[in-house]
């Protein structure tokens, strides 16, 4: 064996695990709260305690109100690793993109157009493999009632129009505020169904009336509080999964890109806050502080997951051949 294949076989044995391992990224969908209008300089700081004690690598967010909104949020409430995507100010509230410009870049946004709010199509690519993620962010339309329903569905139906034409294999998720009281919406049963191939999965298969049901408090989203703040945010306690992370039927799947499982948390909710605020201390899951933070920055709680990803291996392939045509293993012990 020559000096260059004993070199290259040296390499791996000491970094294979870099070299074909996994690496792993977090995605966080929050709620906002008509940001910046509703006191955001206030509220700032609880936002920064709990974005860092998160620590995602991806943040989509709602309720962003404008681009100025966009750039105080990334200035005055992230650090420095972040970079903020492309702001397009539709009708209503919108979606904000922040992320990690050393793991991601990004590449687009496209508003899929709707009755009252645009459906956010964020691209991404990751840049150890090269692998495109494609994020839809949306807040769908609020309250209860078979109009409003049917309201959700048509926004559903806009975003399936798009889902429906992406390649089976494509890596994609759906995050956001959806305002569903159960699984039984039609809305919601529109995004889970596979008659098209652009559906979605829910990762915890939580698939159920989730309204004011005590068997699913852990996974409630809305309200951190009780009783109203100045932000007027919404109030009764937490009762209601508004906020989700729905993926692609490829993101369940091992592939290039996949939901690490067990790692979908509904942050701060300790599931001992069932119609109670989250100020009522203690909290089972995070410190007082940031059970405190969560409680002033917003009424809906931020939900994360996990991904896993293999990273494209940089040996060529006259390496690899060398690799495999001829090697000897050396005894070095004692």
């Amino acid at each position: 064996m020559n000096n260059r294949k004993k070199i290259l076989l040296l390499i791996i044995l000491i970094s294979g695990s870099t070299i074909f391992g996994q690496e792993q990224f977090r995605v966080m969908t929050y709620n906002v709260l008509n940001y910046p209008s509703k006191i955001s300089s206030t509220r700032n700081p609880y936002f920064a305690k709990v974005i860092e004690a998160v620590n995602p690598d991806i943040l989509i967010v709602q309720e962003m109100e404008s681009i100025t909104g966009v750039t105080m949020f990334h200035e005055d409430v992230l650090d420095s690793s972040y970079s903020a995507g492309a702001f397009i100010n539709g009708n209503d509230t919108d979606n904000a993109l922040f992320y990690k410009d050393s793991v991601f870049d990004f590449i687009d946004n496209t508003p899929i157009k709707t009755a009252l709010r645009d459906i956010a199509q964020l691209t991404l690519v990751y840049k150890n493999s090269g692998d495109t993620l494609i994020i839809y962010s949306a807040h769908l339309k609020a309250s209860d009632g078979a109009t409003n329903e049917q309201k959700r569905l048509a926004e559903v139906n806009n975003l399936r129009a798009v889902t429906d034409k992406l390649s089976p294999n494509m890596n994609y998720m759906l995050v956001g505020d959806f305002n569903f009281y159960n699984s039984t919406e039609p809305g919601f049963q529109k995004l889970l169904d596979k008659t098209k191939p652009g559906y979605f999965l829910d990762p915890i298969n939580k698939i159920a009336n989730w309204h004011n049901n005590s068997i699913y408090r852990s996974i409630h989203t809305q309200s951190t509080r009780l009783t109203s703040l100045s932000d007027e945010g919404s109030t009764g306690g937490l009762d209601d999964r508004f906020d989700m992370i729905l993926v692609s039927q490829a993101v369940i799947d091992s592939g290039s890109i996949t939901y690490l499982p067990n790692s979908y948390t509904t942050f701060g909710n300790d599931g001992n806050h069932f119609n109670r605020a989250l100020i009522e201390l203690p909290n089972a899951t995070v410190s007082n502080d940031i059970a405190t933070a969560l409680y002033y920055a917003s009424d809906h709680l931020p939900v994360y997951a996990d991904f896993v990803l293999e990273p494209l291996t940089s040996i060529k392939d006259d390496e690899a051949e060398l690799i495999i045509d001829d090697f000897e293993l050396f005894q070095n012990y004692p």
